[in-house]
């Protein structure tokens, strides 16, 4: 007879094996298993590792000084009995508005410490001035060492001001500096220090030829009297034009560069100069990452000049001249707006005695192309005085080779000036019958019976737009003097059947000479 039996319920099968589970594990280990938590491991990202410039710092810093520029600050005494002295660089008591007078009477009375602290004998300065201005700083800046027997490369405009000089090291050494020689132009100086037989940390120039837009720069410096302070970047652009002189060619840099910065040297990766770090382009006048640098290539024979002889002697042509903007390039037949523009030579100079004349373009020298007119300002100015150039001058409508042997360019002279055509003064012009105007010109005869007065110009005209003005004259058109309006449109016929769509326009006033382009398609 078969047995009824029971099925086990699934609560009593759950116990069963959680008992049977647990004696499995006191028996296979011989004690009871301890449960822990499971937790999730922290986020670790393995990146690739960024470049440290501590290697770079270490090696330079020692190189880099603070350049502490100080003058005489001559004092001003209230001499009506007190004998108290103030300093104002040089400004009397008596040309100090009226209204502060009475405080500083007062001040002089009782003065910083109490009643009479500082009182003097009447009529006398009190303390070490007695009459004479002590040194107090006046600037500050930075600087680096160039050779190891103590000459230090800084700004000029650092320098300028001062009448004794201190390199502070990176080791808070102080050491008195005697100033070289400078150059205004590049805005260069170079100092030297006595260091009685030690040779310094130095550090040399980079090779202008490898550095790339894009590469890493560490500047260091003393921006606002912190000395030893390291700011890193990259080279932002390369030949910027700052407008400071003729022969602004730096680099742009975006590591941080503030005042106190100037003459600090910008160094690349290699532990080299790159750059001399000069100007910051800032509204607040602090560090927006756009700061600009002489490049190495400029600075080192400046340098190597003014350690030699404390000056720099370039070479010199005696012209001035302009750019060839598009409009200039096609009035003379030029493919490419290249090269620079003549103005004017100076009589007696290497240019007017090597016949170069106003209305020639300068193409090339020594057979390589002149980008600009501050390209060949550059290129004349790194040459030697004496030297003889081939210069390559379109003229007439086609190239012609010159020789030209080269000057001294005198200390307070600009060897090629360049008018970026900004001309002021108006001055009252003689009335004219006869006008120009479909270009917008109105001219009459010149006072001098050379060249054409420019009585009137229209507003809504190009000649307007290119900023002629009234009481200028018209020199020449087309490189041909011109003393009338019939010699004007008679130029201008002849370069339209010469297929040229401007003409270019000589035009003379008080700041000097100038050309401008103007179309001639609507010129009757």
């Amino acid at each position: 007879m078969l047995k009824n039996i029971k099925a086990p319920s699934l609560n009593t099968m759950l116990k069963a094996s959680t008992v049977a589970g647990l004696a499995a594990a006191v028996l296979a280990t011989g004690i009871p298993l301890e449960i822990t938590r499971s937790y999730a491991e922290a986020v670790k990202v393995q990146s690739p590792s960024v470049p440290s410039f501590a290697n770079v710092v270490d090696a330079v810093s020692p190189a880099v000084v603070s350049v502490r520029v100080e003058n005489r600050i001559n004092p001003v005494s209230n001499d009506d009995g007190n004998g108290f002295s103030f300093d104002f660089g040089g400004r009397d008591l008596d040309n100090i508005p009226d209204a502060l007078k009475p405080f500083f009477r007062q001040f002089g009375e009782q003065g910083p410490n109490g009643p009479d602290a500082r009182r003097g004998p009447p009529g006398k300065h009190f303390g070490p001035h007695d009459g004479k201005g002590r040194l107090r700083p006046v600037a500050q800046g930075s600087g680096f060492f160039i050779s190891e027997d103590g000459y230090i490369v800084t700004n000029n405009h650092v320098v300028s001001d001062g009448a004794a000089f201190v390199a502070v090291m990176n080791d808070g050494t102080e050491l008195d500096a005697k100033l070289i020689g400078k150059d205004p132009r590049t805005d260069l100086a170079v100092l030297k220090v006595d260091g009685k037989g030690k040779k310094f940390t130095y550090v040399n120039w980079a090779d202008d030829n490898n550095v790339r837009v894009g590469d890493w720069v560490v500047a260091v410096g003393n921006p606002f009297g912190l000395g030893g302070t390291v700011t890193a970047g990259i080279v932002s652009a390369r030949g910027r034009d700052i407008g400071s002189g003729p022969y602004d060619d730096y680099l742009q840099v975006d590591a941080a560069v503030n005042r106190g910065n100037s003459g600090g040297p910008s160094f690349n990766l290699n532990g080299e100069v790159v750059g001399i770090n000069t100007a910051i382009f800032s509204q607040s006048g602090g560090n927006v990452g756009i700061a600009f640098a002489i490049p190495a290539s400029t600075a080192k024979d400046v340098v190597a000049d003014l350690m030699k002889d404390g000056q720099v002697s370039r070479g010199y042509l005696g012209v001035q001249i302009q750019p060839v903007t598009k409009d200039i390039a096609d009035s003379l037949g030029l493919s490419e707006a290249n090269g620079a523009l003549v103005v004017s030579a100076q009589a007696g100079t290497p240019g007017e005695k090597a016949g170069m004349k106003a209305g020639d373009v300068v193409t090339a020298v020594n057979g390589e192309t002149v980008k600009d007119a501050r390209d060949l300002s550059r290129r004349i100015g790194a040459m030697t005085p004496g030297k003889k150039v081939e210069l390559s001058v379109w003229r007439s409508g086609k190239s012609q080779p010159l020789t030209v042997e080269l000057g001294t360019l005198p200390a307070e002279q600009k060897d090629a000036s360049v008018d970026d055509g900004d001309q002021a003064p108006e001055t009252q012009a003689p009335a004219s019958e006869k006008a120009l105007a479909d270009l917008g010109l109105s001219v009459g005869p010149a006072d001098d019976g050379k060249g054409l007065q420019i009585t009137g110009i229209d507003p809504n005209s190009d000649a307007a737009d290119k900023g002629i003005k009234e009481g200028e004259k018209i020199t020449s058109v087309n490189n041909q003097d011109v003393t009338s309006a019939d010699d004007v449109v008679k130029v201008l016929n002849q370069a339209k059947k010469d297929g040229r769509t401007r003409a270019l326009f000589q035009i003379q006033s008080k700041e000097g000479s100038r050309f401008v382009a103007l179309p001639i398609n609507d010129q009757g």
